[in-house]
């Protein structure tokens, strides 16, 4: 396994000799004879791993132990293997504590050092994977907004989160329920535990009690296996029930059993299974009036609702629409290895001015196909149609800049009595009321501006 090692020991016989048998595997190796040197090259070069010697003149390996692990996070600390003939058991402890992968003691055995490298670079890719994924989930699950209904959302979710009271998210269709329930999960004591998303609107009426509480095999036709549930798949975390509004009435009474007693029986079983799950719902439906119609079961809406929380639609929170279009543009742009696109502020202004009954999803579909057929900038012609075609008209106020001010504002005075009047159909009298005006007044200024109603 390729790496680049750096060997930090004051005795030169011993820094040749690991050289000689790290390069003879193929590693890049670099050396110094004391800490302070060491430092400076940490702060130049990339380096995977460190071969530190304890006992040094000057700074000694313990203190720049200690300084590698103070590096701030974009610049972590590259894993550190100690050696050392003179230590103690207590300092050997200490430097793990300190953050050393291992410690070797000298005189070296070459087979042990070579193994505990091996382990170490393998160790450091496995971590390198570790903290991708975690940021690439962070950026998918992230939720974005800064405006008041939103950071009041956010303080909701980290007063909630902690406890393990029962949730009832909701909001219309695309507003990011499941956003919500993620991070009401990973700000939990449970986030190392299971998280399980069910969509109760996808999975069919006959199928769903099996789905959620799982089956004995042969229990019906089909079922020639035994099948944990969702609910004992989720034992210990969460579960999430997406779309709950479309849950049969029957599907209902089990799971308020199981909100009741923690107990749950697989369909055709009869043996009492304990669980310990929390609890989280959402739905784009009105429950209240879904339970004065009998659809639902006020028991369990509120068994469920000990917690409601309501994601505000995205027109309701227009001043988020720029922040969200450049955060979908930049992850868009990372996914398809795009280098990341500018936008003109135009394209954002109309966006703006959209209703986007879908909501964040509608909002993040446009934006993938915008990222995708625009070049490096992404301008008005590449909206989709029907949102130019909404987009209020330019003002070009450059193109008025010969004019005086008195010539202005009757350029600009005709032209917009001439729209009022287009709009109206030449309508006098209601023009007149739109434009604030006497109707003799009207009249006065089409003469004055020799307005002409245009022939269709």
């Amino acid at each position: 396994m390729p790496g680049r090692i750096l060997i930090v020991d004051d005795e030169r016989n011993i820094r040749t000799a690991l050289r000689f048998v790290l390069e003879d595997e193929d590693y890049e190796v670099l050396d110094v004879g004391d800490a302070e040197s060491a430092l400076d090259l940490l702060a130049r070069e990339p380096i995977q791993l460190v071969l530190l010697d304890l006992k040094m003149k000057g700074m000694g390996g313990m203190d720049l132990l200690r300084q590698l692990g103070e590096r701030p996070a974009d610049r972590p600390a590259p894993l550190v293997i100690v050696i050392s003939g003179q230590a103690t058991t207590a300092e050997a402890m200490e430097t793990v504590k300190l953050g050393a992968f291992d410690f070797l003691e000298k005189p070296l055995d070459r087979s042990r050092v070579l193994v505990t490298i091996k382990n170490a670079l393998q160790h450091g890719q496995l971590l390198e994977k570790h903290d991708a994924l975690v940021g690439e989930l962070s950026e998918r699950y992230q939720m974005t907004g800064q405006s008041r209904c939103m950071l009041d959302l956010f303080r909701q979710i980290e007063k909630i989160a902690p406890t393990k009271g029962r949730i009832l998210i909701l909001g219309e269709s695309g507003t990011g329920k499941e956003l919500v329930a993620r991070a009401l999960h990973e700000h939990s004591t449970l986030s190392k535990k299971p998280f399980v998303k069910v969509n109760c609107a996808a999975i069919p009426p006959e199928l769903i009690e099996s789905e959620l509480f799982g089956h004995e095999k042969g229990a019906f036709t089909g079922a020639v296996n035994r099948k944990i549930g969702l609910f004992e798949a989720a034992d210990g975390g969460t579960i999430f029930l997406d779309e709950i509004g479309d849950m049969s009435l029957s599907a209902q009474a089990k799971v308020l059993r199981v909100l009741q007693s923690g107990e749950l029986q697989r369909v055709g079983g009869e043996t009492t299974i304990t669980v310990d799950v929390r609890v989280i719902a959402a739905t784009h439906r009105d429950l209240e009036v879904m339970v004065r119609d009998g659809a639902f079961r006020e028991d369990l809406y509120f068994r469920l609702s000990v917690l409601p929380l309501f994601i505000p639609p995205l027109r309701d929170r227009v001043e988020d629409i720029p922040l969200l279009v450049r955060g979908f543009i930049r992850s868009f742009c990372k996914e398809y290895g795009f280098r990341e696109k500018s936008v003109d502020t135009k394209v954002l202004q109309i966006l703006s001015e959209h209703q986007w009954p879908g909501n964040v999803r509608e909002l993040k579909n446009q934006v993938e196909r915008m990222v995708i057929l625009s070049g490096d900038h992404i301008g008005v012609k590449d909206l989709p149609f029907d949102y130019v075609k909404k987009a209020p008209p330019e003002f070009d106020l450059k193109s008025f800049s010969h004019l005086t001010l008195r010539e202005f504002k009757n350029e600009t005075e005709r032209a917009f009595l001439l729209m009022k009047l287009e709009e109206t159909d030449w309508n006098i009298s209601r023009a007149a009321d739109l434009l604030g005006l006497e109707r003799t007044n009207l009249h006065k200024k089409i003469k004055q501006y020799e307005l002409v109603r245009r022939e269709p």
